[in-house]
């Protein structure tokens, strides 16, 4: 059962059941407004999501023509058709198996001339949107949300960031293996830019992650630990199967 206070948590018996617990959710909600801001992490985890809301697509029960998206977070230095973006992993994932049409697909330029234009030009592109109606977040074993990694202070808006070495290596998938060929830096929403988004969904899985939950829901706010911060949103949902929640059943 889910906790009431926010961040409510409900744990799944696996991966997968929170992941189809997650779809539901977001084809509720585009019952409910067919032109959904959605915005969406990349990453291991929300793969299984994706492949959920591709099943609902396939079989006709929900309709995306009318969702507009924004990503959290991209590599700088690469471009939308390098094989290691994260806009060539959603089109993988999710955009080319439910065809939202391509003009309400927002992403940041990762090879942008100007990269502070570039963020600029993303959070008027947000707010022109409206604001982003439903959040959904991974975390990083770091606690890490976008790329928005633990310092000694937190950008509040869209930024360029230096990655620490731990989120390279989580990354080197997309770049043949070589946790050495994941660029040094990249660009993310920022904190509050995240934390203005009028619902807030965490999705997580698996032991590595454990940690950083239960410090999430239990311990104090520090930008030591970027996704402490969500402990400020009134509208915060944490999804996880058992293992990553193994320290909260403590």
């Amino acid at each position: 059962m889910p906790s009431t206070r926010s961040p409510r948590i409900t744990v799944f018996p696996n991966d997968r059941a929170a992941a189809r617990a997650l779809a539901r959710r977001i084809t509720d909600a585009l019952a409910a407004n067919p032109r959904l801001v959605l915005g969406l992490p990349t990453g291991r985890t929300p793969v299984g999501l994706y492949h959920e809301l591709a099943a609902h697509a396939a079989h006709g029960h929900t309709d995306f023509s009318h969702v507009t998206t924004f990503n959290l977070d991209e590599f700088l230095n690469v471009g939308p058709d390098h094989p290691g973006s994260y806009r060539q992993f959603m089109e993988q994932h999710l955009f080319s198996r439910v065809k939202i049409p391509p003009e309400r697909i927002n992403f940041l330029n990762g090879s942008a001339a100007d990269p502070p234009a570039e963020c600029a030009r993303y959070e008027r592109a947000i707010a022109d949107a409206g604001g982003i109606d439903l959040q959904i977040l991974g975390i990083g074993t770091n606690g890490h949300i976008g790329f928005n990694e633990p310092a000694r202070q937190l950008q509040s808006r869209t930024h360029c960031v230096t990655l620490k070495p731990e989120t390279r290596r989580s990354n080197a998938a997309l770049f043949g293996g070589d946790a050495a060929a994941v660029p040094e830096k990249a660009l993310s929403m920022g904190m509050a830019t995240i934390l203005q988004a009028r619902s807030i969904v965490l999705l997580a899985n698996g032991r590595s992650k454990a940690s950083c939950i239960e410090r999430v829901v239990n311990g104090p706010l520090t930008t030591e630990l970027p996704a402490s911060f969500l402990q400020l949103h009134h509208g915060v949902d944490i999804l996880i199967d058992k293992s990553a929640a193994e320290r909260l059943e403590r």
